[in-house]
């Protein structure tokens, strides 16, 4: 819903804010106040052409901005994420300038973005009917959905909508697979002969380390064995040795201890300082029993490193590395193994969610042909009420390739003349009668079901007084009164009949300050409308009679 508008230096409007209600609001003034003005800024606003004839003579940029209530819309909440739009409380300012040299800049939730971008979030808020550019009307999506909510079709559209889905899922699993089986096959000599020599190889975590230090030992025997040898003598073996030294120095200290008692905590240390001497000793004994050389032993860690050194070349650079890869092999060898049972219930799934698609796709192909002989002949009665007494109007539905929502492409034609051949709706010429046959169409398929999701929330109808008056104008606004319990609807009108109906009345004046044409919006109270409508009755002086006439028309709307 647009809860306001904001439109600067744009054509002949210097400045207006505007807000807008939920329900029927109405524009009405003079004949070239700027009422489609207003219409034209908010299309602007949506994403239509931008042009620098727009901008106010001796302005630098025009403006518009408009606030929006953002229905609840799974597909509107998906784009604003994904183009990183941010909204405030459910709802989103959009913004549109255009510069005097002609170019224009977008901005959503003060992001920047493109007209294309700012042309689709508009078209999930509002449907300017009138304006053959800003019609969504025009597209096969919207003359389906349409078609299917009169039907009653939501459920069904829920549900193929979910087989098609899944159904194109599981195809495009099995296309994969395929892809993958083919080019897997031609690699599973190669992941065989390279898992075998991993495997025949059986390294261990750590291995190369360890048979590393083991190598080193092996090829410096003779000089550990003289450094360990030479190392034990200083501390055991010897006269002089450190061992013999320290017990001498020990004896010392605890007879000095015995006299001074101070000097207790130098014995303790020295006698720890014996254990570990002792210790040492000891474990440089054990090394030397075990330090002998073995040239053969030599050759096999030599031998076993050059193994591991080629596993590493080929699949490292780190053992760990090479036991990863035989960890990926192992499981792509699996895999392999596996997915032909896996295509296999792959296929048989997609079959059975083909089947299931095409049976409801033509159960729904059935009901929109029986629902599109109704609503045609609905569309010509109620185009007939609208002054279009002559108009044919047809609902082609035809095969076409499957989609989201069936197998049918819909297309809404009409002749707005007796005698003409029914056309697509771009091609009806007039905007006053797109806006009636877009008020005709928005009335019957709201009264038939729910409002579509997706459908917009606003609906803005421009020269949909075309062309009628007295009774036929009564019953627009009774339409439009009736779509506005379901939508917020905004409407130029230039009819009393029409604008009686008003649930919130907007006068547009033009007027001349310093010498320019400036034009002006204000919300009237039930006075003003009276009066506006008064003067739309009886033309710039409201007479007595005219503004008694006024009121019970006002009277009438109400009642």
């Amino acid at each position: 819903m647009l809860v306001e508008l904001v439109v600067e230096n744009y054509a002949v409007i210097e400045h207006v804010r505007v807000r807008f209600h939920p329900g029927l609001n109405l524009l009405t003034g003079e004949t070239g106040s700027g009422k489609s003005i207003v219409v034209d800024a908010l299309a602007l606003l949506l994403g239509a052409r931008a042009t620098a004839d727009l901008v106010r003579s001796g302005a630098q940029r025009a403006r518009v901005a408009g606030i929006f209530e953002l229905p609840a819309d799974a597909e509107l909440e998906r784009l604003l994420r994904e183009a990183g739009i941010e909204t405030d409380e459910g709802e989103l300012l959009l913004e549109r300038e255009i510069l005097a040299e002609g170019k224009s800049r977008a901005f959503a939730g003060s992001r920047p973005v493109t007209a294309a971008l700012l042309r689709e979030i508009g078209s999930y808020l509002a449907d300017i009917h009138g304006q053959h550019e800003q019609q969504r009307l025009f597209q096969p999506a919207t003359q389906l959905r349409l078609l299917d909510t009169f039907a009653g079709l939501d459920h069904l559209r829920d549900r193929m909508a979910s087989l098609y889905r899944r159904w194109r899922g599981a195809a495009a699993a099995v296309e994969e697979l395929e892809k993958a089986e083919q080019e897997k096959l031609r690699l599973a000599d190669l992941w065989a002969y390279q898992m075998r020599e991993i495997s025949e190889a059986a390294p261990r975590a750590g291995e190369d380390a360890a048979l590393e230090q083991e190598r080193r030992v092996l090829q410096n025997v003779a000089r550990l064995q003289e450094h360990a040898g030479a190392a034990f003598e200083a501390l055991y073996d010897s006269p002089d040795c450190a061992i013999a030294r320290t017990r001498q120095a020990l004896r010392r200290l605890e007879e000095l201890a015995r006299i001074d008692a101070s000097l207790a905590t130098a014995r303790d240390e020295l006698r720890q300082a014996e254990i570990a001497i002792q210790e040492a000793s000891y474990a440089l004994r054990d090394y030397l029993s075990r330090l002998e050389a073995n040239p053969a032993r030599l050759e096999q860690v030599e031998s076993r490193l050059a193994v591991l050194e080629r596993l590493k070349r080929k699949y490292g650079p780190s053992l760990e590395d090479v036991l990863a890869y035989q960890e990926e092999l192992s499981r792509q060898l699996g895999a392999l193994e596996s997915a032909a049972e896996r295509k296999v219930a792959l296929a048989r799934e997609r079959d059975q969610l083909a089947s299931e698609f095409a049976a409801a796709a033509a159960e729904a192909s059935v009901q929109r042909q029986a629902a599109a002989r109704r609503l045609a002949r609905r569309m010509e009665a109620e185009l007939a009420a609208l002054a279009m007494p002559g108009a044919a109007f047809r609902i082609e539905v035809r095969q076409a390739s499957w989609h989201e929502y069936g197998r049918d492409a819909v297309e809404f034609l009409v002749a707005a003349n007796p005698g003409d051949e029914p056309r697509p709706l771009e091609k009806v010429a007039s905007g006053g009668e797109l806006s009636r046959i877009a008020l005709a169409l928005r009335t019957l398929v709201g009264a038939a079901g729910r409002t579509a999701g997706g459908e917009a929330r606003t609906l803005v109808f421009d020269e949909v007084d075309t062309g009628i008056g007295g009774r036929v104008a009564e019953t627009v606004g009774r339409r439009l009164k009736q779509l506005a319990a379901r939508y917020q609807v905004l409407c130029v009108t230039h009819l009393p009949q029409i604008a009686s109906f008003a649930d919130h009345h907007y006068f547009v004046e033009k007027r001349e300050v310093g010498g320019r044409p400036v034009a002006s919006v204000c919300e009237l109270d039930e006075a003003g409308r009276a009066r506006e409508i008064g003067r739309m009755l009886s033309g710039e002086r409201v007479t007595p009679e005219a503004l008694r006439h006024a009121e019970r028309l006002l009277r009438m709307a109400r009642g």
